[in-house]
């Protein structure tokens, strides 16, 4: 009798997850598992024809700060309309758990601040029904999502939790404090943390102004919080620096690795005020490597843009006095007044109030300033700048971006590409992707709801770069495949995903290959308290497939939610 399968994809054009080359075949899937890949003869209780589309394995994204949205949402959008299948959170330091009631507040100024979430959204949207991080992810649990998601053990909550208010002050952790952070940490590795991550960058500030809880922690600190990653024998490590003295943070990190055997990734990225930074952080890598250290860099290939617009946070005229009088109306009065000859002229003519260096860096530097289309160009030229297109025309550039701002109903938008691009130019970051020792991420998927839209990295690497970058060379597709599937599963310890394999997780994504693209992000207000949230869209998914269930259909949501928490190594040995 022929073999009947829960589903059966059928004719696919195959990019398998390894990085061998695409070939034709079929994917029999059965209680969540993938049972057979190539021709499949039995038939399927329900089929796709996947002829003449590109079948992958599901997307990882390593990078995502959905810690609070989780807490509320079936639904781990934008990530999950990108082919995403796994996402790991808690990057970057920040998270909700461990915390103590009396530490709430803290923790969500500190979110607010770091990662652009508003007090609002997270006062009303967190249940607060955990205070340990086993607490945490069992309430995690209990929710149905539409992807499965992995968390990392935050260390801005872990200090705060065991030092309480010296731990907030940034002072120097005793031994006591220490020992205490080691329990922790390896009783959330035996939970089934993924792992720990940790901020070191002036960047990441509470909403009070206040640099992270974990900016100067030392490193006996966090060699003592490694160790109980030791002791769980499971746990990657995750920094963010500003490696504001190179030499010493890499020393430290190469410590770290070398004391606990423990993997680290951090953040790489090309910055404006040390362009080529870059190239000596991947050398470090290549040391590592060389002396058997599994140290790697998360990398992205498209520039993490700062979005403007009268939507969002900021737009080029928010620190003129002018327009902040008008800032808090509704948005037609809003458009009304900026349509009035007169208000325009005052505008124009009015400067902004602020000795703030962000703004001079931002919103004054019309030279890296984009208008965004639909579809949006990640990688402009330096003469579509509002600067050199204002020059061209002769006017200037705040005439040119007040006009800009007012189109599609004040809807507009503008890029401007703050990390990733001090050349006009992706080559660089071609070069960190290409390189043997990095991970794609940093889509900050969940986090930076009003300024910036990145979880979609997953199509723009494969929409971009396999097919329609014209400014330079090109990635293959099975090597950004296996990078997103792959690499990333082994990167963070998840054997059972990544690969179209008998035996694997039946993740899955059956992709319009040839239509595939990335529209502009646009506004949402579907936070909790109404809160605002950028979002970006994409044509060519034809279905996405969580655990052998089809959750999404042509970018919509079926009502399938299995996605589940994935308990790290530790948890599940």
């Amino acid at each position: 009798m022929p073999t009947r399968h829960d589903l059966v994809i059928r004719n696919g054009t195959l990019a398998d997850g390894t990085g061998e080359p695409l070939h034709k075949g079929d994917v029999a899937i059965d209680d969540g598992r993938i049972v057979a890949v190539g021709e499949v003869s039995g038939s399927g209780r329900e089929e796709i024809d996947a002829r003449g589309l590109l079948v992958t394995p599901g997307f990882i994204d390593i990078h995502t700060h959905y810690d609070g949205q989780a807490t509320w949402d079936n639904h781990l959008t934008p990530s999950s309309w990108h082919g995403v299948t796994t996402a790991i959170m808690g990057n970057c330091g920040v998270g909700f758990a461990p915390c103590r009631p009396q530490d709430r507040d803290r923790l969500i100024r500190l979110m607010e601040g770091v990662e652009d979430i508003p007090n609002p959204v997270l006062s009303e949207g967190l249940a607060w029904d955990w205070e340990t991080f086993p607490d945490f992810l069992d309430a995690l649990e209990r929710r149905p999502h539409d992807i499965d998601f992995a968390v990392q053990l935050p260390h801005g909550a872990l200090r705060v939790y065991a030092m309480g208010e010296r731990g907030a002050r940034r002072e120097a952790a005793t031994a006591a404090d220490i020992a205490l952070m080691r329990g922790i940490a390896a009783d959330a590795m035996r939970a089934g943390a993924i792992g720990f991550s940790t901020s070191r960058t002036l960047n990441h500030r509470t909403a009070d102004g206040d640099p992270t809880p974990t900016l100067n922690a030392a490193e006996d600190e966090l060699l003592g919080i490694a160790r109980g990653l030791q002791d769980a024998g499971a746990g990657v490590l995750q920094f963010v620096s500003d490696f504001a003295d190179p030499a010493r943070e890499t020393q430290m990190m190469a410590s770290l690795v070398r004391e606990t055997g423990r993997p680290l990734s951090f953040s790489l990225l090309q910055a404006d005020a040390a362009p080529q930074s870059w190239r000596g952080l991947l050398a470090f890598v290549e040391n590592c490597q060389a002396e058997g250290l599994n140290v790697r860099a998360q990398v992205c290939g498209r520039p993490v843009g700062l979005l403007l617009g009268l939507t969002l946070t900021l737009n080029p005229f928010s620190a003129h006095p002018l327009y902040q009088s008008i800032a808090s109306l509704p948005m037609s009065e809003r458009l009304a007044r900026l349509r009035d000859p007169q208000f325009k002229s005052r505008l124009l003519a009015d400067q902004p109030a602020s000795d703030n260096p962000f703004v001079k860096a931002v919103l004054r530097n019309f030279g890296k300033m984009f208008p965004l289309a639909d579809p949006p160009d990640y990688e402009p030229s330096a003469s579509m700048s509002l600067g050199a297109q204002a020059e061209a025309q002769g006017v200037t550039p705040e005439a040119l971006a007040y006009e800009w701002m007012l189109k599609d109903e004040g809807r507009a938008l503008f890029l401007f590409p703050f990390l990733n691009y001090s050349e006009f130019t992706l080559d660089p970051a071609l070069a960190m992707m290409r390189h043997p020792h990095t991970l794609l991420g940093l889509g900050d998927g969940g986090a930076h709801v009003g300024m910036i839209c990145d979880g979609s990295f997953p199509t723009s690497m494969l929409a971009y770069w396999t097919r329609d970058r014209q400014r330079g060379e090109r990635m293959t597709l099975p090597d950004v495949i296996q990078r997103q599937t792959q690499a990333n599963a082994l990167a963070m310890g998840l054997a059972d995903r990544g690969v179209l394999a008998p035996g694997l997780k039946a993740d899955v994504n059956v992709i319009d290959y040839d239509r595939l693209t990335l529209h502009r992000p646009h506004v949402a207000y579907d936070l909790p308290a109404g809160g605002r949230r950028l979002v970006q869209r994409a044509d060519g998914y034809r279905a996405t497939i969580v655990s052998g269930q089809i959750t999404y259909r042509d970018g919509e949501a079926t009502g399938a939610l299995p996605g589940r928490l994935v308990r790290g190594g530790a948890a599940s040995r």
